[in-house]
C-alpha cells in the first residue's frame, strides 16, 4: 500500500515563493551573454525586453513567477493548493536532498504553481511549471495540482491555460510518477466533455511524460520561438534510428510547419494573443 504522498513534513524552511520572486536585483549593473548569438546584453535591458535577446530574439529561460507576471493582469492571481508538496514515499536515495535543493533554488514548494487569474479581464484557471525545480519533472504532487486545477476550471466553467517546461515524469517516484500521465489525461477528458477551452503553451523545453499527457491535449497549442518539444531528445532519436535528423527537428518552428502546434508566438505578444483567443471564445463576456 502506497502512503499518502502529499503534505509529509520536510524539516527545513524557505521564504515564500512570492517573496523569493520579489528579490531586489543586484545593485551593480551586469551584462549577460546570449547563448545563441553571444551578444552582451545589460540585464536591465533584458528584463525590459521580456528576457528576449534584442539581437537574435533568443528566449532566455523564465521562472514561473516572472512568467506569471508577464502573462496575467496585475494583482489578479490567487494561488491554489500551495500547501501540497512531495515526500520521498519510496525512500529513493537522494530524493529528499533534491527536493530541498529544488525548493531552495526556485522559491517554490513544487514544480508548478496553479491558481485563478484574469487575462485582459477574462477569468481563467492556469498552471505554470518551474524548470528550476528538478527540471519541472512531474511527480504525484505536480499531477495532483494539475488535476485539481482542471477540476476548478470545470466547476467554475473557466478556460484553462497551462504553461509547460518539463523534463518529463519524475523517476524518483517510479510508477506513481508515470501514472500522472493517465490521471491528468483522464480529468482533461472530462474537461473537454464540458465544452470548455484549454490553451497549452510550450516553452523550452517541453518533453517526456508532460508532453505525452496534459501538455498536448489542448484545443489550441502555442509554442515560444525556438522551444525544444519532443518525447525524447534529438540525439537519442538519431542514435536509435541511425539517421541524421532534419535541421531544427523538434523545435517550435519545425513543429508548426508539420502541424503539431497551432501558433509560434513571441513572448512579448503572448498576453495579447491569449487575450484575443479568449475574446473569440468568450465573446464580450469577461466578467
Amino acid at each position: 500500500m502506497i502512503r499518502n504522498t502529499f503534505g509529509k513534513k520536510r524539516y527545513f524552511s524557505i521564504s515564500k515563493s512570492a517573496e523569493a520572486a520579489g528579490k531586489k536585483p543586484d545593485e551593480i549593473p551586469r551584462k549577460i551573454a546570449c547563448p545563441s548569438c553571444s551578444s552582451l546584453i545589460w540585464e536591465t535591458e533584458l528584463v525590459k525586453n521580456y528576457r528576449v535577446c534584442p539581437k537574435c530574439t533568443y528566449h532566455f529561460p523564465v521562472g514561473a513567477w516572472e512568467r506569471l507576471n508577464l502573462l496575467v493582469d496585475p494583482n489578479s492571481f490567487a494561488e491554489l493548493d500551495s500547501d501540497l508538496y512531495s515526500c520521498n514515499f519510496l525512500d529513493f536515495p537522494g530524493y529528499e536532498e533534491k527536493l530541498v535543493a529544488g525548493e531552495e533554488k526556485s522559491g517554490l514548494r513544487e514544480a508548478i504553481i496553479t491558481g485563478y487569474a484574469s487575462i485582459a479581464g477574462y477569468k481563467v484557471v492556469l498552471g505554470i511549471m518551474e524548470p528550476s525545480f528538478m527540471m519541472a519533472s512531474m511527480g504525484s504532487v505536480v499531477g495532483e495540482k494539475v488535476s485539481r486545477a482542471v477540476e476548478h476550471a470545470i466547476k467554475n466553467r473557466f478556460p484553462l491555460i497551462m504553461c509547460t517546461a518539463s523534463g518529463g515524469a519524475r523517476m524518483q517516484e517510479g510508477m506513481v510518477g508515470l501514472m500522472q500521465m493517465a490521471k491528468t489525461s483522464a480529468v482533461l477528458s472530462r474537461f473537454h466533455r464540458n465544452s470548455l477551452l484549454y490553451i497549452s503553451i510550450f516553452t523550452h523545453p517541453t518533453t517526456g511524460g508532460v508532453l505525452a499527457s496534459f501538455a498536448s491535449l489542448a484545443d489550441i497549442i502555442i509554442a515560444e520561438p525556438g522551444a525544444l518539444v519532443g518525447f525524447t531528445g534529438p540525439r537519442v532519436i538519431s542514435q536509435t534510428i541511425g539517421q541524421k535528423l532534419p535541421e531544427n527537428f523538434q523545435r517550435s518552428e519545425f513543429l508548426l510547419e508539420h502541424g503539431m502546434v497551432d501558433l509560434v508566438v513571441q513572448r512579448s505578444q503572448l498576453h495579447s494573443t491569449i487575450a484575443s483567443l479568449l475574446r473569440l471564445h468568450q465573446g464580450g463576456n469577461n466578467g
